[in-house]
Formats: structure tokens, sequence, C-alpha cells
């Protein structure tokens, strides 16, 4: 079937514009690592983020337009995936639809989101038999800012290559 091809893409540059995007300013951290966020940021992270416009564009719309670089595993005609630049697990990849058709959380979705929704399903699927997940693997959308949602474009996350945890956070 021409839908389960897989496209790899050559490997792009750490896209320091996404960690931008995602990292707010906070001068009570203690961190000393600007490559990681810690677990305030990535709520203050999802707390901005929830009161921009719901049709605001996204630091995915601009990953999707290619007018930002990101390591693109897979592509096909509805769908985008590209390695996560603040990886969770060893194998970290983000699943997005090209197309946001007002789903911009899982909370968002509608009758009419059924086929999308099963499509990023499927793919990450594939691209974790692609990346050699066949021990297992976990997938995570986050939802509004108590489910620490930094980006509001549905997303999957594709997580795998160790041994995860229970409960998840």
């Amino acid at each position: 079937m021409s839908n389960d091809v897989i496209k790899p893409h050559k490997t792009a540059s750490r896209i320091q514009v996404l960690a931008s995007h995602l990292l707010t300013s906070n001068s009570n951290s203690n961190s000393n690592s600007n490559s990681c966020l810690s677990m305030a940021s990535e709520k203050e992270a999802a707390l901005a983020a929830a009161s921009a416009p719901a049709d605001s564009p996204t630091i995915f719309d601009k990953i999707i337009n290619k007018e930002i670089p990101a390591n693109i595993v897979f592509e096909d005609e509805q769908v985008l995936a590209f390695r996560d630049i603040n990886p969770q697990a060893p194998t970290h990849i983000i699943i997005i639809p090209k197309v946001k058709d007002g789903l911009t959380g899982l909370s968002q979705a509608e009758e009419r989101h059924y086929e999308i929704l099963g499509r990023l399903l499927h793919t990450a699927k594939l691209v974790a038999k692609q990346e050699g997940l066949d021990d297992g693997f976990r997938i995570v959308i986050n939802d509004g800012p108590k489910g620490c949602q930094s980006v509001y474009h549905i997303h999957v996350h594709l997580l795998g290559g160790r041994q995860m945890n229970w409960p998840a956070g």
C-alpha cells in the first residue's frame, strides 16, 4: 500500500527555534541547561500557550510549511512526523496532521476528525516499526493546560527505546 511507505528525510540541524518557542522566561529556575525543559517550565509553556487564540499559527505550522527545520522521519499527504528536540526517551517523535481543521487538541475532536485521528495512530505504528521499537512503545496526547499541552495543534508523542514506568506523570 502506498500509504504504508515511509519516506525518510535527511537529518536537519537541531531546531533551536522550537526550543525558544517552548521555553518561557523562567527567572526562578535553578536549571543550568537550556537544552532540557524542567517540569515547571513545561507547565509555564502550557499555560502560556493556552492563552493564544485557537486559530493562531503554531510552531508546527512553520515546520509543516518548511519555514523552520525539523528532523522529519515520516511524511505523507496528511501527516508529518519528526523527532522531538527535547526527547523524553531514546526515541521521541511528534506526529501531527498537516491540516489543523480546528483540531487544536483531543478535547476539540468531532466526528469529522475520525479519519485523521486514526491516521495519526496508524502512523505512530508505522514509525515505531521503522524505529525498531519491537518491544513496545508509548503514545501520549497532552490536552489542555492541565495536560501540559504546549502547542495547540493536536499531536501524538511516540516514546520508546527504554522501559516505560507506570503510573505516567
